[in-house]
């Protein structure tokens, strides 16, 4: 497998790993969590370079991205038919997130909130999350 973005892949997971978003924002801390918050991460990542990048990388970034996390999975003791069910849960969930971030700007922070809060299990502090990923947009944006 090509490793060119391996990079890119392990910085993702590496703003996913954050223990202030699950101790701040996320009532739980489990895996299901942790990959809501990285499908998120690349959902906004994708929605703001769509417009920078060549479609053919996208493509590339985006199977490489989800070939990690089947991956991931498999080395986690998961067999061929969980696996391939779970994935096709994943890869809809984040056309989900992808649908809704479309016009992340336009919305106010109580919908952004809901956004949110329709794909995570949240504690009280879900402002917080959305002022994470506002800012984590304009980052991308620069």
């Amino acid at each position: 497998m090509n490793n060119k973005y391996i990079n890119f892949y392990n910085n993702l997971v590496k703003l996913t790993r954050n223990k202030k978003l699950y101790n701040k924002y996320s009532a739980e801390d489990k895996f299901s969590e942790r990959l809501i918050i990285l499908l998120f991460h690349f959902a906004f990542f994708l929605n703001i370079f769509k417009f920078y990048d060549d479609k053919n990388v996208l493509q590339e970034i985006f199977d490489y991205f989800f070939k990690q996390i089947e991956l991931t999975l498999r080395e986690m003791g998961f067999g061929d038919p969980s696996v391939n069910k779970k994935m096709k849960s994943y890869i809809n969930i984040f056309y989900s997130i992808l649908n809704e971030i479309d016009l992340w700007d336009t919305k106010n922070q109580e919908k952004q909130s809901q956004v949110i809060s329709q794909y995570m299990k949240l504690n009280e502090k879900t402002l917080l999350l959305v002022k994470y990923f506002t800012n984590y947009r304009k980052f991308l944006k620069n």
